[in-house]
């Protein structure tokens, strides 16, 4: 009898270790794991991944280190991730313009971040909101487009670079609203709403945690939100549709993680259903409030829809005006 157990327990063990990888319970993470993000250490989406990070250290029992690679159009975080192991210890975090603009603002590199990469998890959504000087004579989006109807390209406005939301946000505007407009970009979002609070741009669209600073020091103000309900955090704000904007335009920019193209499906579940848990935290969720970040739990087949959305709106603003970055 004890001959017959000790072969039944050699026959299971064997058939536990043939069984496929999907099948078996997912040791990760067995090491540290590093974060590289795009971002630059301080702006809104490094606060925010940094006390995602310490949660996911505490839940995993591993450190999870954060890695800042921003600028180059994303290039620089690309280039230090891409070619990492698929197994889930290196992970970068993207914006939707990394994944959806980034292909058709570098045309020549015919690079395509999703065929690269495979996302893995969701973080956040932010809206944008559209500010005008405060002595500015525009009290809601009608004014202004108005005025831009009035003296066609005469209407500046602003964004934090050539392809950033803000950027093909003021696009998506003008094609909806059949108003022809003149784009200034600018490296930093400081030196862009210090323009638009001087009075040397006549509008430009920003997220809290990025205009706020002058918003409260009275020289701005936020005239609509581009979103299809307003945000808690600035309830008095009306919707791009209330304000007398195009009801279809929504202006937003969404965070997620992903890892090198290849991942493995057990080690992607584990990942997606601890960030889940980690965004579902109190802590979590108001310090994401604090930034007016709208936490989104989508799946990854999601993310990579959304994501493919906003580039087929983005093609069309690109196609329009030849917008490149090469």
């Amino acid at each position: 009898m004890k001959t017959l157990h000790l072969a039944s327990l050699v026959v299971a063990a064997s058939a536990a270790l043939c069984l496929p990888a999907a099948a078996q319970p997912s040791s990760f993470p067995s090491k540290p794991v590093t974060i590289v993000t795009a971002f630059a250490a301080g702006s809104g989406p490094d606060a925010v991944l940094r006390q995602v990070s310490e949660k996911l250290a505490k839940l995993w029992g591993q450190p999870v280190l954060i890695t800042n690679k921003p600028g180059g159009g994303g290039f620089i975080a690309i280039d230090a991730t891409q070619r990492a192991p698929a197994d889930g210890y290196t992970l970068v975090q993207f914006d939707s313009e990394h994944l959806a603009a980034l292909p058709l603002l570098y045309k020549t590199k015919g690079y395509v971040t999703l065929n690269n990469f495979d996302p893995v998890a969701p973080l956040f959504r932010t809206p944008f909101f559209l500010a005008v000087p405060t002595d500015s004579k525009w009290q809601n989006m009608k004014d202004l487009i108005a005025a831009a109807k009035a003296a066609p390209g005469k209407v500046n406005f602003g964004s934090w670079g050539i392809g950033s939301p803000g950027h093909l946000g003021g696009e998506q505007l003008e094609l909806l609203s059949s108003i022809d407009m003149t784009h200034v970009a600018y490296r930093e979002t400081s030196q862009l709403f210090t323009a638009v609070a001087a009075g040397d741009l006549q509008w430009s669209f920003g997220s809290l945690p990025s205009s706020q600073a002058i918003f409260k020091a009275g020289k701005l103000r936020y005239i609509a939100v581009a979103a299809a309900k307003r945000v808690p955090q600035m309830p008095n704000v009306p919707t791009m549709a209330e304000a007398g904007g195009p009801a279809g335009l929504e202006v937003n920019s969404f965070v997620s993680l992903l890892a090198p193209k290849g991942l493995p499906a057990d080690v992607k579940a584990k990942i997606h259903a601890d960030v889940l848990k980690v965004l579902a935290d109190p802590d979590v969720k108001a310090r994401f409030d604090t930034f007016a970040f709208e936490t989104i739990t989508w799946t990854p087949e999601q993310i990579l829809q959304n994501a493919q959305a906003k580039g087929k709106i983005y093609e069309e603003l690109v196609k329009r005006k030849n917008i490149s970055l090469d």
